[in-house]
């Protein structure tokens, strides 16, 4: 292995471990606290952690194993289930992060009809179509061939034919990132573009009123009327942030991947190797992000975990005094 090999393989270890721990974090949550459960957006970041989760434990480790010995990681069966699953867990997650962002629309543009129109049944039909959706490109993916090691990637998924259906392939490709990538990515710049058109029309008016209140309070201290300014202007900000973070890591991550293998069609065009296995890290490293940017850094999430923390503390300290009181009435009859 050279030296970019060996950087590469341990960025994936820190892959693995980072997404294992955060998507593990959040789903703790999820099962802890009864408010996040009853949300209907929770359904969508159950989902999606499922996904991280699986594509975790399941193709990170073949690829790091492929990536070490250069070679494919086991037998053609076990790389066909494990190319199936990562068509179909990457393109679920695709499309679960779109259907958050729908979710949020919903909620910001139409928060008085939010509770009728984003109920938990309607949850569960987008989450039914997001599985049946990726089961179908797996699915025939698989039934044709297409999916099995790859050395550009020295991974596990959608693999050209040697012999064959180039064509149809090349056709089946260009569909399947079309429909799962850049449907995705036009649904969270769409739905991300209004929510953040509507936050800004509030936030002046907000602005308008605290100015006109600012106005009237003439006496108020130079300090005070300056905290008010920057509390506009971290208002502004606010909301460009989170969304610049939403689509950004999503382009970040995915795009640099999906590029790449569009690229790879036109045989012409040589690709670096180890430009294969970074665009495949990029796009691994949405699983370690997810965690963070849907869920964790949300106010709930640190007050769930926050509370978990506390409760192990305590029993901890109980368990610790229990023993403490047990030990000191043991010595008090050897001391008679």
């Amino acid at each position: 292995m050279d030296t970019a090999e060996v950087i590469l393989s341990v960025l994936v270890v820190v892959i693995i471990i980072v997404s294992l721990l955060s998507n593990v974090l959040v789903l703790v949550c999820f099962l802890y606290s009864p408010e996040i459960r009853k949300q209907v957006p929770g359904l969508f970041n159950l989902n999606l952690t499922f996904c991280n989760l699986l594509l975790t434990v399941s193709n990170m480790p073949l690829t790091l194993a492929g990536l070490v010995g250069r070679a494919q990681p086991g037998g053609d069966a076990l790389c066909q289930a494990a190319g199936f699953l990562e068509t179909f867990l990457s393109t679920n997650s695709m499309l679960s992060m779109a259907a958050l962002s729908i979710d949020r629309w919903i909620a910001v543009v139409f928060p008085l009809r939010y509770h009728s129109r984003m109920r938990h049944k309607d949850a569960a039909f987008v989450l039914g179509y997001t599985w049946a959706h990726s089961a179908s490109f797996s699915t025939a993916a698989a039934c044709l061939s297409w999916v099995g090691y790859h050395r550009l990637y020295a991974s596990c998924t959608l693999s050209s034919p040697r012999a064959g259906g180039r064509t149809q392939f090349v056709i089946f490709t260009v569909f399947f990132h079309s429909l799962t990538f850049l449907l995705s990515f036009v649904v969270l710049c769409v739905t991300y573009l209004k929510v953040l058109k509507v936050a800004r029309f509030h936030c002046k008016r907000i602005d308008v009123i605290t100015m006109q209140t600012l106005v009237l309070l003439v006496d108020i201290h130079p300090s005070v009327r300056q905290r008010c300014l920057e509390e506009q202007r971290r208002r502004r900000q606010r909301a460009s942030r989170k969304i610049s973070t939403f689509i950004g890591t999503f382009m970040l991550c995915f795009a640099p991947y999906v590029i790449t293998r569009i690229v790879e069609l036109f045989p012409a065009v040589p690709i670096n190797p180890h430009w294969g296995i970074v665009s495949k890290c990029l796009a691994y490293s949405k699983a370690a992000c997810d965690p963070f940017v849907y869920s964790l850094l949300r106010h709930q999430y640190k007050k769930t975990c926050a509370d978990i923390v506390n409760r192990l503390l305590k029993r901890s300290s109980l368990n610790t005094s229990g023993r403490g009181h047990e030990n000191q009435g043991n010595s008090i009859p050897a001391a008679e």
